[in-house]
């Protein structure tokens, strides 16, 4: 199962403390609990298992419904991007990336053709997310 980019994310932090108690970074280059609150980590884990729990929910999927699980995440996702209470922003390109490959991904696992289900819809495999993403 593919792993969710907050696992991913909390791990840096933690390398990265770990690093600070080590004495091989600088406090001052360790910032990192501004990048990845709490309440951005929970709410991408929860929008990301609902679109979990709908793609394995789908059976025989139509590109529609397919599309249409990608459509609800993204616009989840782009929602906890403005959400203010997570300080803004903060889906950079690396994390961007990695939300992309994850929905790539999830859907491959269940057994989606990503790639020619892109194909018939004449864009991109990358590109499947674009069409709704702010971020």
């Amino acid at each position: 199962m593919a792993s969710k980019p907050p696992e991913t994310w909390r791990a840096y932090m933690a390398d990265t403390a770990r690093e600070v108690a080590a004495g091989t970074l600088s406090p001052e280059c360790a910032d990192v609990a501004d990048l990845y609150p709490e309440s951005l980590l929970r709410a991408t884990d929860a929008a990301l298992e609902v679109f979990e729990d709908g793609v394995r929910a789908l059976r025989r999927p139509s590109d529609e419904a397919v599309v249409g699980a990608v459509e609800r995440v993204v616009l989840a996702l782009n929602a906890i991007d403005r959400d203010e209470q997570h300080g803004g922003p903060h889906f950079c390109t690396e994390e961007r990336e990695q939300l992309c490959d994850y929905i790539d991904l999830t859907l491959s696992e269940h057994g989606v053709d990503v790639a020619a289900l892109a194909a018939r819809r004449g864009i991109d495999r990358a590109a499947i997310t674009d069409r709704w993403r702010d971020w």
